[in-house]
């Protein structure tokens, strides 16, 4: 009789604390209570971690590479650090999905030894742990994708992306938590449950990419790897004040990775990097495409890494509202502080027409459900594991034949043709500055509107969601009255807005450029953060 998935579940949960080793157990006198929010503070104010881990695991990627470049550290010692500082996330925000501090300690010293015998880096990211989200196929590791019938099957290949990071020197130490099938704005499965955003543990750290956000707001990584179909990478990044890269499709390699709804290309799903700066943005954007990924992945395209030319006047379109949700207090108001220092800063300043937004949310929604729900039925029947109530959407979704999708296919290629217009109208647009999401974060089970960030999906354009530097003000951010709403979205959001549960949390907002402009967007980011920050 096969196993049900409680027992396969309870399984694989005391499996993954079993993997965190007992000298990275937080002593119980050290736990913070549950009512203690934010326990980002935790690692420094415990007393728990040497002066070298916090000086470690607080630097950048860009700094720890030089670092063992110099051998001012070894990577043996960055390893430990992130492991131990990786293993403290765990306990406190629910973030992992796989640990193997043993290998990467074992990688690190190969790495450490190489430099020592050699006088060289294997690659850019010589000794650098970079973590990866659940879907990145290890071989021997699971990847569950928050489903119980995929626990204990562990990936025969590496994923192919897994291969150029560690070819570049990088080092891998741990898995994150996806929501069920990679297809929730939360971090929630009933495999793992849960992941809780650190800087608030009753708001949610986004989805899919949220046990990584969760993990780089902690500090447990310094660079990490998410997907996005529809904000997955944009979502978490923005709940927890990060920095992200949506790439468009054929940028980065996404050959041989798991997926809750495999085959389905009618949106794609890319990955991208995720970090504290945006200096490790690029170091991991040229990396990847300096490793010429279109010699092992046909999918990705022969467009070398390109040097771009600083503009300093930008032409920017603002997307106040997308027409279907305006944004809660935190985030307009971000939104109105940031153009203003950029017309300060002397750059142009026009405003975009929500006009497509409604059609492309509309696709969007048709395509991630066209196959009827069966994907997602087919991986939680083998052990009776009921759907996730977020899921609602796979439940009731009836299957498009192949005629109908190829409709939706047509009337997709339509709407990029029509954006595309629509942006060539504006002679000279750089790029978009819109909400990331219309929250700062939202309470657990409440983040229901991908609308900002799932636009551009359909589109396949290159976007950065950044921290602006503000952040939400129970005393400036009231919820707006007599609010006439857009949409039964906008009166769910707007309604549910509660300016005390996120005061004090970080906004952000996106930068969209066109189509594979990543090297261009990842430029334009620059030139917008030193207009809000001159100094």
């Amino acid at each position: 009789m096969a196993q049900k998935w409680e027992e396969i579940a309870a399984a694989k949960r005391a499996e993954l604390a079993e993997q965190i080793p007992p000298e990275y157990r937080i002593p119980q006198h050290l736990v913070p209570p549950a009512s203690q929010l934010d326990v980002t503070k935790f690692p420094r104010e415990s007393g728990w971690f040497s002066q070298t881990e916090l000086e470690i695991t607080e630097s950048t990627a860009t700094s720890i590479v030089g670092k063992i470049a110099t051998r001012t550290w070894t990577s043996e010692e960055v390893t430990k650090a992130f492991c131990k500082r990786a293993a403290a996330a765990q306990q406190l925000t629910n973030c992992l999905s796989e640990i193997f501090f043993d290998e990467a300690v074992a990688i690190a010293k190969a790495l450490d030894e190489h430099l020592r015998t050699t006088g060289k880096l294997v690659g850019p990211l010589h000794g650098l742990p970079i973590s990866l989200k659940d879907n990145f196929n290890i071989v021997g590791k699971d990847s569950t994708v928050g489903f119980s019938s995929l626990v204990r099957k562990p990936a025969p290949y590496n994923a192919t992306l897994v291969e150029i990071l560690e070819n570049a020197g990088a080092v891998r130490y741990v898995k994150t938590n996806v929501p069920t099938a990679m297809m929730i704005a939360e971090s929630v499965n009933n495999v793992f449950g849960r992941t809780v955003n650190p800087l608030n543990r009753n708001l949610t750290s986004g989805g899919s990419s949220g046990g990584e956000s969760a993990l780089i707001a902690f500090g447990g990584s310094p660079l990490g790897v998410g997907t996005d179909i529809g904000g997955s990478l944009r979502i978490p990044a923005a709940c927890t004040g990060i920095f992200t890269l949506r790439p468009s499709l054929g940028r980065f390699t996404t050959q041989r990775c798991a997926s809750g709804l495999a085959g389905q290309e009618a949106v794609a799903s890319v990955n991208g990097p995720m970090a504290k700066s945006l200096e490790d943005m690029i170091l991991f954007a040229k990396t990847v495409v300096d490793s010429q990924p279109w010699l092992v992945d046909p999918k990705c395209l022969p467009i070398p890494w390109r040097a771009v030319e600083h503009k300093k006047k930008l032409k920017l379109a603002v997307l106040w509202s997308d027409g279907m949700v305006v944004p809660t207090p935190p985030v307009t108001r971000a939104l109105k502080e940031t153009v203003e220092k950029l017309k300060e800063a002397g750059h142009e300043i026009v405003e975009w027409d929500p006009v497509l937004h409604p059609q492309a949310l509309k696709l969007l929604g048709e395509m991630f459900v066209a196959d009827g729900g069966k994907s997602v039925e087919a991986l939680l029947a083998p052990t009776d594991e009921p759907i996730r109530p977020e899921m609602i959407m796979y439940k009731e979704a009836t299957e498009l034949g192949v005629h109908a999708m190829w409709q939706l296919h047509l009337e997709r290629s339509e709407l990029q043709k029509k954006c595309l217009d629509q942006w060539m109208s504006y002679e000279g647009l750089d790029a978009i500055l819109a909400p990331t999401t219309p929250f700062s974060s939202v309470a657990h089970s409440g983040f229901n509107y991908v609308g900002y960030t799932g636009v551009w999906n359909v589109v396949d354009y290159s976007c950065v969601s950044f921290p602006t530097g503000v952040f939400a003000d129970k005393n400036k951010d009231k919820a707006i009255v007599n609010h006439t709403p857009l949409s039964d979205w906008c009166k769910d959001i707007n309604s549910a807005y509660e300016p005390d549960l996120v005061d004090g949390m970080p906004v952000s907002l996106q930068l969209i450029a066109k189509r594979l402009e990543e090297e261009k967007v990842l430029a334009m980011t620059g030139t917008v953060l030193q207009a809000l920050k001159p100094s």
